[in-house]
């Protein structure tokens, strides 16, 4: 949308965005790893959980994005998602709470139109909102200028990520007798995989 003065505002999303939200996704899946990222039972499950949390009241996860143009057709353009969550406090951070920002893609035919700065800057405005005064994000190289000049500055220390292997669960929340049972051998059979940040 455009504000009168020529830039672009964008707007937040609702469930009614979810399949678009995914479809960008897999657009910026696919330009960091350079291969076809198919869909699946993976997409499905995202679909289903921003349907099911974007409309909560309080909601910890919010998405901003940008209209294609009209004339396109019906679709999203670019996008920007974050949630927040409240940690302990810090000496830089009292209140704890701690927004992380993810998912943002554009259409390869939008870029280079101020589209993701645009969601970005909503989303920061959402942030703000809801008394978010750390948010944290994982930047790719093409990336870095768009955030850099909304105020993002690089972090020094590796990044790291562990897969742990989910347990079977019965219906009242517990664990099911066989992962109760094999809980005090995953320490010495599982060997956990070590690599960067999950985006």
């Amino acid at each position: 949308m455009d504000n009168g003065n020529g830039s672009t505002v964008a707007r937040r999303a609702t469930a009614g965005d979810a399949e678009e939200l995914i479809r960008l996704r897999i657009v910026m899946l696919e330009s960091m790893d350079g291969e076809p990222v198919p869909p699946g039972e993976w997409s499905e499950l995202a679909v289903a959980s921003l349907r099911r949390r974007l409309p909560l009241p309080g909601a910890s996860i919010a998405a901003f994005v940008v209209d294609r143009p009209v004339g396109d057709g019906p679709g999203l353009a670019a996008c920007a998602t974050g949630v927040f969550e409240e940690r302990l406090g810090s000496p830089t951070n009292p209140g704890g709470l701690t927004g992380y920002v993810f998912n943002v893609a554009t259409d390869a035919r939008y870029r280079r139109r101020g589209y993701s700065t645009a969601c970005l800057t909503g989303l920061l405005g959402w942030f703000a909102d809801n008394g978010v005064s750390q948010v944290r994000l994982r930047a790719s190289r093409e990336g870095l200028p768009v955030y850099e000049r909304l105020g993002f500055v690089l972090e020094t220390g590796p990044s790291m990520r562990c897969s742990v292997p989910s347990r079977p669960r019965t219906r009242s929340g517990g664990l099911a007798p066989e992962a109760e049972a094999g809980h005090a051998a995953v320490g010495e059979d599982v060997q956990p995989h070590v690599g960067g940040l999950g985006r």
